[in-house]
């Protein structure tokens, strides 16, 4: 890993974890003559910082830290988009699947990772475009998934799902789910999606309460290239990214979901390997 002289913090905001957390950690790279861009949360736990847009956080960084859960995790990581700048994760309380690090290890697994000796996961994106007639109209990088769902008020929506040049299913369900890896213990989970292994290279095709309760979840090869057509009325079908951010689809949409050429370079403390992680939050194997 290259000499860090740079480092973006992204944190969630009004934390109480983060108000303590963040005027230390910003003592302590000051105190290497480490450069720090903050996010505007960031810069609310200590009023000497400026605070920039999250989005313009990360260009000209040689490392992004992450203070929160998650959510903030998959914010920060569509800020970092196509850069590819490694990601230090911080967990300040809840689940935090791919939050490993603790606040006890801060400081530790700082040194470690400036000190080039840490461990790098890949995590592939999933690339999302929304096409209407021969125009992409918009178009995502997603960690963790893209979910088509009906609208607040919508009946069931109807969904063609092609794999390919394949004919999936036509399904009639709440929502369709298309997950990466590191998705596959999100929302997929939660539908009844499988675990994946982090380096398989998969996607997942999970329905949500479908119709017919024989459609169940597909896993597709990573070079699959999956085409969902809509066919509902405009705005009664709403596409998410990551739970955080998408728009409503128009009827006749094209939704391509593909695999990434970029990935997230998440970096994860010695101890955070994925089944000792799955053990831990999914409290698997406790009586």
């Amino acid at each position: 890993m290259p000499t860090i002289s740079t480092v973006g913090i992204c944190s969630k905001p009004n934390s109480p974890e983060g108000l303590a957390v963040v005027p230390r950690l910003l003592e302590w790279l000051q105190e290497r003559s480490i450069a720090v861009r903050c996010d505007m949360e960031t810069a609310a736990y200590a009023p000497a910082a400026l605070g920039w847009p999250r989005s313009d956080v990360p260009p000209g960084c040689d490392l992004v830290i992450v203070l929160g859960g998650d959510g903030t995790l998959l914010s920060a990581a569509r800020a970092i988009g196509k850069l590819e700048i490694p990601l230090f994760a911080v967990n300040l309380g809840g689940l935090g699947f791919l939050t490993a690090i603790t606040i006890d290890e801060i400081y530790p697994e700082l040194e470690r990772a400036f000190r080039g000796e840490h461990r790098i996961a890949r995590r592939k994106l999933l690339s999302t475009e929304v096409v209407r007639g021969d125009e992409v109209v918009a178009s995502y990088q997603a960690l963790n998934d893209a979910v088509l769902t009906k609208a607040a008020i919508a009946r069931m929506i109807d969904l063609e799902a092609w794999v390919d040049q394949q004919l999936v299913c036509e399904y009639k369900a709440d929502g369709l789910i298309i997950s990466t890896p590191t998705g596959s213990t999100a929302y997929s989970l939660s539908a009844g999606g499988p675990v994946i292994f982090p380096a398989v290279p998969a996607i997942c095709l999970t329905p949500i309460c479908p119709h017919t309760l024989t459609n169940r979840p597909v896993l597709v090869p990573e070079t699959s290239v999956i085409r969902i057509l809509a066919h509902n009325p405009n705005e009664s079908t709403y596409l998410t990214i990551d739970g955080q951010v998408g728009g409503p689809i128009a009827e006749g949409d094209a939704i391509v979901c593909r695999a990434s050429n970029y990935a997230l370079h998440l970096i994860r403390p010695p101890h955070a390997r994925f089944f000792d992680v799955l053990r831990q939050k999914l409290d698997w194997g406790k009586r």
